[in-house]
């Protein structure tokens, strides 16, 4: 062909691009992570990490509740027990298998495991059971919420160095338990079931204290479903005891949807909101939210149960709440 002008006609140059190069621009282009609509901003996964921590702390606060509403209808032991065998259930298909597969090194700490079973499932929600049958659902919250500074106790025992304001919130802390306790701030005087409770705290700070040295190849599902499954197999003697002396109780929707609540939500669901809520915004932000338990177990006690809060129980939840935001703010 020619040009009108009599030149040859030229072609413009076709440029020479591999497949593969191809396919990689177009990779980055149409790749997802690479969608700013698809990556979620750090207000955002602050935000969720914010409403995860505070969906665990809400969570765990209706087992408070839940313990004082049973109390004259499931013996302790038998709602602990329950409780922990439909927590079983339910974390089962999340770290059956990972346990499974990770059983020699479950073995090799087996003593591990056996301490923070009996700490963290068969003897600490035993304990919150029987303060449940004589103490209020928030004063139960409120000494709970101590338990952060009896963290800090075992850290000090443990060699770790604590600073000045961390002592004075500890203090504070345990001065606002003193007066809750003294004081009988839920209106029936001193019970047995405050000191049960402080057992309790002190148990929770304990296996607290022990999951600082969780083997770090143990993963989070498989050390779950283990301490669950070992925790109520060493209630199944005390659940023996426990229906041969006072008898089984009722299966009726007052007892069974509760437990199913416990053993569910507060045992499955928010255990892993509150792992997720850690790994967006950090333990420390998250742990804020656990302080706002005490106003959580308060208000449900007195839409569910009908309990009153005093003055002396808002003092003694300043106090309390007061000194360990304290402690935690403080700078080792």
């Amino acid at each position: 062909m020619a040009r009108c002008d009599g030149g040859p006609v030229t072609s413009p140059p076709i440029e020479r691009t591999s497949v593969p190069a191809v396919l990689k621009r177009t990779a980055r282009t149409t790749s997802p992570s690479a969608s700013p609509s698809t990556t979620p901003t750090p207000r955002t996964a602050a935000a969720l990490g914010i409403a995860l921590a505070a969906l665990a702390t809400v969570v765990w606060s209706g087992s408070f509740v839940t313990s004082r509403a049973l109390h004259d209808s499931v013996p302790p032991v038998q709602h602990a027990f329950w409780r922990w065998l439909v927590a079983l259930v339910a974390v089962a298909p999340f770290g059956a298998w990972q346990a499974w597969r990770q059983r020699e090194l479950i073995r090799r700490h087996l003593g591990y495991v056996l301490l923070a079973s009996l700490l963290g499932v068969s003897t600490y929600n035993t304990l919150v059971n029987q303060a449940g049958l004589t103490t209020p659902a928030a004063n139960m919250g409120m000494i709970m919420a101590a338990s952060p500074v009896l963290m800090a106790v075992f850290e000090r025992a443990a060699g770790v160095r604590l600073g000045a304001r961390r002592v004075v919130g500890l203090l504070v802390a345990c001065a606002g338990v003193v007066l809750l306790i003294g004081s009988g701030a839920g209106g029936a005087g001193f019970s047995a079931g405050d000191l049960w409770m402080v057992a309790a705290a002190c148990c929770f700070g304990s296996y607290s204290g022990l999951l600082r040295r969780r083997p770090a190849e143990l993963g989070g599902a498989a050390f779950l479903f283990t301490t669950f499954l070992v925790g109520t197999a060493l209630l199944v003697p005390a659940q023996g005891v426990s229906l041969a002396v006072q008898g089984g109780f009722e299966p009726t929707p007052g007892t069974v949807l509760p437990i199913l609540y416990v053993g569910v939500a507060s045992s499955a669901v928010a255990f892993f909101a509150w792992n997720r809520a850690i790994a967006l915004v950090g333990p420390s932000r998250a742990g804020v939210v656990y302080y706002l338990q005490p106003v959580c177990v308060a208000l449900l006690s007195w839409a569910v149960l009908g309990e009153a809060t005093g003055w002396t129980q808002g003092l003694c939840m300043g106090l309390i709440l007061g000194g360990v935001v304290l402690g935690a703010e403080a700078r080792r």
